[in-house]
């Protein structure tokens, strides 16, 4: 059973995660490209926003949205 467990280690360690070894020696040449993984993150995270909020627009001018106080149970 030790075996298995040390197999799932050595497969995460030496496999999985080697792109985040190359990012982790990148990082000592160019801080940009070492993070590019948070950039693309936070420009999916933007690109959701702006689309949720055009969203809540739409719902908002096409009055689909109930807005009296019964609405919702909780008020």
């Amino acid at each position: 059973m030790k075996a298995f467990f040390e197999g799932i280690a050595w497969l995460f360690e030496e496999i999985l995660f080697l792109p985040y070894a190359f990012l982790r020696q990148l990082e000592n040449s160019s801080w940009t490209l070492a993070n590019s993984v948070n950039w693309v993150f936070l420009i999916i995270g933007f690109l959701a926003l702006i689309y949720w909020v055009f969203q809540l627009n739409l719902f908002n001018k096409n009055g689909e949205e109930k807005k009296e106080t019964s609405a919702h149970s909780f008020l």
